[in-house]
This record gives structure tokens, sequence and C-alpha cells, in this order.
């Protein structure tokens, strides 16, 4: 474990792109490449079983030595390679990695590995969504003070911007969904002609398809790399979603603010400060989310590849898609947790939104002025009410109240909060949920 693990590579998704996951997968690859020729016909059921018994052991296969001369192949499937016919013996060697190219095996165990560490980013983003909404049900009508462009703008309510979290996070697991369920095998050999599959190629690549319940290919995508970039899109969108709801917690619990707090033990201290309860599970999800785009950009760079097998933008894949899986993975983690301590201040909040009459009171005065001014007239009369109070330091409802080309007990009056269809969408972010879940609303 190094130093930062414990913030950048937390959750079931990190564990699920280590070295180990990585050998494993590869390992069965081999495996099912092993039997989908057999199924075809190119070797004996016996020497695939002999591939099965040799990968069921990785401890007895010597891995250290394929990380050792990984770089003497540019990949580490040719010393596995080597490694795997030593174990099963010269019989049974002509089953190990039947027609196929390092590429193939990479490629489909990157795509194994994805699949595996997706469904680690997908609970831990379930988890999340569940607890948002949760608050958006709990909280459907509480009043908060809506911001724009991080200013005070009109009143809406918790359960809103719990229900917006909620939709987001929502979104991102239905799109991971969707790129999971098309991840395609890798099968084409040297430069995707099956040359070296006796006639069978086809075959054995929908066999190997099969055995691993991945989608099949009209031909290779060794440099067609839209599946990479599907994931990275989707990988991308979910940490930005999830990235959105952490900034709103950071936000909404500066001390100056208040209106939420993450309530865990023995978290949120300071080293100087022994006061400062931070947010620390929004702020470490947001950390890890950042790390996203950087990693998208490179593996959308990625896909220019040249003729048949590209020389490096295809090896930059791996590392990059292996970090991206396992830093949006920790971001869900961490947004997981925030949530599930967050502790809302609803008093806070509806003082603050009362306190903060300036916008409600200036819209009534500009619908009260515009049947004798006309809308434009009226919004620049408004505003011009607003930078006076502002100047004067008064209220301004006191300005208001002094006017008399309105009836100010009417303009006061239209000025309480107005939270508009806010709950009313709640209902329906919460019915999607549970339509999407299978759950109650």
């Amino acid at each position: 474990m190094t130093l930062f693990d414990g913030i950048f590579a937390r959750g079931g998704a990190a564990a699920a792109v280590s070295d180990d996951a990585w050998f494993r997968a590869l390992l069965d690859v081999e495996v099912a490449l092993a039997r989908a020729a057999a199924r075809t016909g190119l070797v004996p059921r016996t020497a695939a079983d002999a591939v099965t018994a040799a990968c069921a052991d990785p401890g007895r296969l010597g891995l250290a030595t394929v990380a050792a001369r990984a770089a003497d192949a540019g990949n580490p499937v040719p010393p596995l390679v080597r490694v795997l016919q030593d174990a099963v013996g010269e019989r049974d060697a002509g089953a190990v990695h039947v027609g196929a190219t390092s590429q193939d095996v990479l490629d489909t165990a990157l795509v194994l590995l994805a699949r595996g560490a997706v469904g680690a980013v997908d609970a831990d983003l379930a988890t999340a969504a569940e607890t948002a909404a949760d608050l958006a049900r709990a909280h459907r009508d509480d009043v908060v003070m809506g911001r724009t462009l991080m200013q005070q703008a009109l009143p809406t309510t918790f359960g809103l911007k719990a229900a917006t979290w909620l939709a987001g996070l929502d979104g991102a697991r239905l799109r991971l969904a969707e790129v999971v369920a098309s991840l395609p095998v890798q099968y084409g050999g040297a430069v995707g002609t099956l040359a070296a599959s006796s006639g069978r190629g086809v075959a054995v690549r929908a066999a190997l398809a099969e055995e691993l319940g991945l989608a099949t290919t009209a031909v290779p995508w060794h440099t067609v790399r839209l599946p990479v970039a599907d994931l990275a899109g989707a990988l991308g969108a979910a940490a930005g979603a999830v990235a959105t709801v952490a900034v709103d917690v950071v936000l909404l619990a500066q001390s100056e603010v208040a209106e939420v707090a993450e309530v865990t033990e023995g978290r949120g201290g300071s080293s100087a400060m022994p006061h400062k309860r931070n947010p620390v599970a929004a702020i470490c999800a947001r950390a890890c989310a950042r790390r996203a785009p950087g990693l998208v950009a490179t593996l959308l760079a990625a896909m220019e590849q040249e003729h048949e097998r590209a020389a490096g933008a295809w090896h930059s894949e791996w590392p990059t898609l292996t970090e991206l899986l396992a830093t949006v993975g920790s971001a869900a983690s961490w947004l997981a947790e925030s949530l599930s301590g967050l502790r809302p201040d609803v008093d806070r909040m509806a003082a603050t939104a009362a306190a903060a009459d300036e916008g409600p009171l200036a819209g009534a005065l500009a619908d009260a002025l515009t049947p004798g001014t006309g809308r434009a007239a009226a919004h620049d009369a408004a505003a011009a009410a607003v930078r006076a109070a502002r100047d004067a330091g008064r209220p301004l409802a006191e300005l208001v109240a002094a006017r008399t080309d309105v009836d100010p007990r009417a303009v006061l009056a239209a000025a309480q909060p107005d939270t508009g269809e806010a709950g009313a969408q709640v209902d329906a972010a919460l019915a999607e949920h549970a339509r999407l879940t299978g759950g109650d609303t």
C-alpha cells in the first residue's frame, strides 16, 4: 500500500484493477481461448483442460517472471505464453494462445478488467444515489437558497437539489451499464486476417465471446478504439456527476454557510486548527474525480492508431484506463460515504432564504411596475431600487414601503418565497429512480 492509496485507491474498483486482477484477467482470456479452440476443433479437449488446470493456480506459474520480462516484448503476453506453455508441457502447448496475437489477449483482458471494475464503481454509485433519493424524499419541501453563478438567486428546496444529484448519479449508472453491455471480445491474429486460425477464426472469435460473456464483432477492433473511448467517456461523465455533488457539499458545509455537515466519527479535523470539521469525504471525492478528465483525454488521444496495429498509442491505454477506473471508483466510494453521513440543517437553510429577500422582492416590484412601464423598464427600475438600497445600507423592503407608484403591501405579500414546481419535480425524479431500480417511489 502506498502513502496515498487510502485516498486515491478506495473502494472495490481499485482492487479490481490491481496487478493480481490483471494477471487473472489475462489467464481467464487464455483459458477461454483454449476452450473456444477446442469447441471449434482446433485443439483437443484434453489440451484445453490442461491449460485450464494450469491457470487455476496462478501462484505456480511464476508470474513474477512475466512481469520482469514484459519490457522485453513491450507487453506481458509473450512471457505469459511461454510460462503457460512450460506449465502444460510440450504435448498440450499447442492449446496455448491459439491463433492469437498479444493484442487479442491484452484487449480482451482489459475489457474483462473494466467490466469487473465498473461493477464496483456502480455499486458505490448506487449507494450514493439511494442516499440522495432518501435526502430528496425527506427534504422535499424544505426551503434552501438557490445559488447561480456562486451568488444567491431565488429560493428552491433542498429536496430538489438532492433530486438533481440523484438524476446525475442515475444517469451516470445508465451510461456505464450501456457501455459494459456492449463490450466486445478481441480476436484477429497478427494483422486481423485470422490467418493462423486454420480457417476457423471467425468461429473461434464467436466461441471466445460466448465463453467470456462478451459481444462478438465482424472484424477486429485493433485500431478502432471505440470500446475504450466509450468506456473513457462514460467513466469521465460519472466522475463529473460525482464531482458536482461533492462540490455542492463542500460549498454548503462552509462555515459561513453551514447548511450541511458531514458527521463521521474521527474524521474532519485539522492538524493546526482544533475547531475545524472539514467535509473530508466530499473533498476526497472531488480530488479523485478531478483526475479523471486528464486520463479520459489521454485515452481519446490514443484513438489515432496507424495501419493494422499501433506503435505506442495502444500501449498507453493499459495504465491509463486502469488509473481511470481506480480514480472514478474511489470518487464514487468517497461520495457514498459523504452522503451517508450528511446532516442538513433545515433551520439554517430557511433562515438564510428568509434573510435573502432581495431576489423575490425585486421580482415582485418588477411585476408590480410592469403594467405601467413595460417589462424592460420595470426590470431596470427594480434593479435601480436594489442598488439604491445597497448604497444607502437599508433593507430593500424599506424603500419599497416608501414607494407611491405601487401598492407596497401587495408587493411585500407577493415576495414570499415561491419554490414553484420543485416538489413535483422531486416526485418525478424519485419515480424515475424507482423505475430504474425496481424500488418503490
